[in-house]
């Protein structure tokens, strides 16, 4: 029994510590100079438009859709994180005194750093098989929640947003873009050039580690001083209350497996970094969105591991 226990807690820190040692590796690069403000803003723009894009055109281009692509995990998906942003909505409402800061709270609950964190776990837990199956979840659910940041923002900042610009958006987003090229090779089962494969694949290879040193290095935990409250209550509902939807909802769902521990790492990564981009283009509240996306950060350690633990100890995963 106890032996049992020991390789489930060594499986979620294999899972979860990589990722941790990296992040305070950014941070500590940071602190001594080797990394600055310009390598951040650099190496950030250059995983979201040229190496996390050619991460998941290559995993979705080697990925058989007709046999392997699992439209029920991604369905399940896009139906708990509408069932989470309402939620957020109705708990933002009663418990968030300043209106214009409840869209911040909301989207900082429902909007999960999936792409980096997430990918990095799923890899982590599961290798290429976590990568193939987790591609396609994180392209699809990513236009749910760039659609609904943009409803509860301009509903919470009163700012007129049409849907124009939503789908505008929507189109020029190029992790959308990397998975929308990648389909057609998937589908009708070309094999891609040894060179085209293998030049992406460089890419590819450099987006988690490089990703997560900007993370790091961006972190910021003297700002947690600022709106402590709304920041608790965003990082609580964001750390706790969304994975025990979707993996309550999962389980009763009947998944197990990778599809179950998907649900789980996904849902627990922290909230997303495009958030802080998307309040401070909109005039909203940045620092309470920087301040969520911190303690999320280093908070969805800790809760993920612990949430592997148990579903593992349980064995349904």
């Amino acid at each position: 029994m106890f032996s049992d226990f020991l390789a489930t807690v060594e499986f979620s820190l294999a899972v979860t510590g990589p990722i941790f040692v990296i992040l305070g590796l950014g941070a500590w690069l940071r602190r001594i100079g080797l990394i600055d403000e310009a390598f951040i803003e650099g190496g950030s723009r250059l995983v979201f438009n040229v190496t996390l894009p050619a991460l998941l055109f290559i995993s979705v281009a080697k990925t058989r859709l007709d046999t392997s692509a699992n439209f029920a995990l991604i369905g399940f998906g896009l139906a708990a994180t509408l069932l989470a942003w309402g939620l957020a909505e109705l708990l933002a409402k009663y418990a968030v005194n300043a209106k214009r800061d409840r869209g911040i709270v909301v989207q900082g609950m429902f909007r999960s750093n999936m792409a980096i964190i997430g990918l990095a776990y799923c890899v982590n837990a599961y290798g290429e098989a976590g990568l193939a199956a987790a591609s396609l979840y994180v392209g699809l659910v990513t236009i749910l929640f760039n659609v609904l940041s943009v409803l509860t923002l301009s509903r919470s900042l009163h700012a007129r947003q049409g849907i124009a610009p939503v789908l505008r958006s929507v189109a020029a987003n190029p992790l959308i873009i990397g998975i929308v090229l990648a389909l057609p090779v998937s589908i009708s089962g070309l094999r891609l050039p040894a060179i085209v494969l293998q030049s992406g694949e460089y890419f590819a290879n450099m987006t988690l580690p490089l990703a997560l040193l900007c993370t790091g290095a961006a972190l910021d935990f003297r700002s947690l001083r600022h709106d402590p409250q709304d920041t608790v209550l965003a990082a609580c509902g964001k750390l706790l209350l969304v994975p025990l939807l979707f993996v309550g909802g999962g389980i009763l769902w009947g998944f197990r497996g990778i599809e179950l521990g998907i649900l789980l790492l996904m849902s627990s990564a922290p909230t997303a970094a495009a958030s802080y981009v998307m309040v401070r283009a909109m005039g909203g509240n940045a620092p309470l969105a920087a301040n969520i996306i911190a303690l999320t950060t280093a908070g969805s350690l800790l809760t993920t591991s612990a949430g592997v633990v148990v579903l593992r100890g349980m064995r349904l995963i």
